[in-house]
């Protein structure tokens, strides 16, 4: 029987995961131990032990904390303070979560590494890809877009081919010890984040340093309390008293500490321009892009120009962000992406 790591956080969807891995493999159970949140760790390591418990499955917590705070907490920091909007998921998946964790599943001996997330794995030609899950709702292929092949090649999503209402259903009947529904609330987006993300930088850097808010044309019309706190497209919280239309924001200078605003059309860009994090044997052409989570995905002419992408959107598109991943698909397969470094 083949052994597999299921990464566990102690909620619904990796707990049923188990569950339903355990009829084909020989499962163990990982915690990752990521942020410094003792109390949510305690809470949710107790759920994971009596999974672990019922199952009959071994259960370990892998402590990376301090990997996790230099490459995905640090970064989070440094991009609201190089006014750019991250994407802390899309950093830990490859690096952390389907890399330093499958690096230590690997030399315990593991054949596979699983998660609850929803997206699947699908083999086009000898090789495999993230593909959409069939819930489009609960979908999170978006942030596994810059794992390297290695990880898709060992991973198993067994989630990917259900319905999350169906998940929460099947998992309480077949697991009747697992307790109360109203327990298990559905996993932040950004584990780290108990508020909000200004309150969770604030402890490591000042968001508060008041500056100007200038229109598109140089003049100063009111004040900000801190560009950070400010995202590419936002309307509300700008203070401009004498504004007779609705104004959002279009660009952040964090050098001179000024948030530029305009109006909803200064928001329209024909041109994205990305890094490359994963694209292998990519040909220029027209494919479906997602430039933030949960956005609708759009058609849009893709060129590799000096080892960078090019997306020329064949739609209108609204407020990108800098920081913000560019995943590209072809129907419904991640071909890979990067962060947007600029938009014009």
């Amino acid at each position: 029987m083949k052994k597999i790591a299921l990464l566990m956080s102690g909620g619904i969807d990796s707990s049923y995961s188990a569950y339903i891995l355990k009829k084909d493999y020989e499962v163990s159970g990982i915690y990752l131990k990521l942020h410094n949140k003792e109390e949510k760790h305690k809470f949710f390591i107790e759920k994971c032990n009596i999974v672990s418990k019922n199952l009959n499955i071994n259960f370990e917590i892998l402590d990376l904390q301090n990997e996790f705070r230099e490459i995905v907490y640090k970064y989070f920091v440094d991009s609201y303070k190089n006014a750019k909007t991250p994407n802390p998921c899309a950093m830990c998946n490859p690096n952390i979560k389907f890399g330093l964790a499958l690096e230590a599943a690997l030399k315990r001996g593991f054949d596979y590494i699983a998660s609850g997330h929803y997206a699947r794995i699908k083999n086009i030609n000898g090789i495999n890809y993230i593909q959409e899950a069939l819930d489009k709702s609960k979908d999170q292929s978006y942030f596994l877009f810059g794992i390297s092949k290695v990880a898709k090649d060992r991973l198993l999503f067994p989630l990917g081919d259900k319905l999350k209402s169906e998940v929460k259903k099947e998992a309480f009947s077949a697991m009747s010890w697992f307790g109360e529904l109203e327990e298990y609330k559905d996993s932040q987006e950004i584990c780290f984040v108990d508020k909000d993300y200004i309150s969770t930088i604030n402890k490591d850097i000042n968001v508060e340093e008041k500056g100007f808010i200038k229109d598109k044309l140089g003049n100063i019309i009111g004040e900000h309390k801190g560009y950070m706190q400010y995202t590419i497209g936002k309307r509300k919280g700008l203070n401009i008293p004498l504004s007779q239309t609705p104004k959002y924001v279009i660009d952040i200078n964090a050098n001179d500490n000024v948030v530029v605003v305009g109006d909803k059309n200064d928001l329209i860009k024909k041109e994205i321009i990305a890094n490359i994090i994963s694209l292998d044997n990519f040909k220029n052409g027209i494919y479906n892009i997602k430039i933030r989570y949960k956005s609708k995905s759009i058609r849009a002419e893709i060129k590799i120009i000096d080892n960078k992408i090019f997306a020329y959107p064949l739609e209108s598109v609204y407020g990108v962000a800098n920081g913000q991943a560019l995943v590209i698909y072809k129907d419904d397969i991640v071909l890979g992406g990067g962060f947007i470094l600029d938009s014009k």
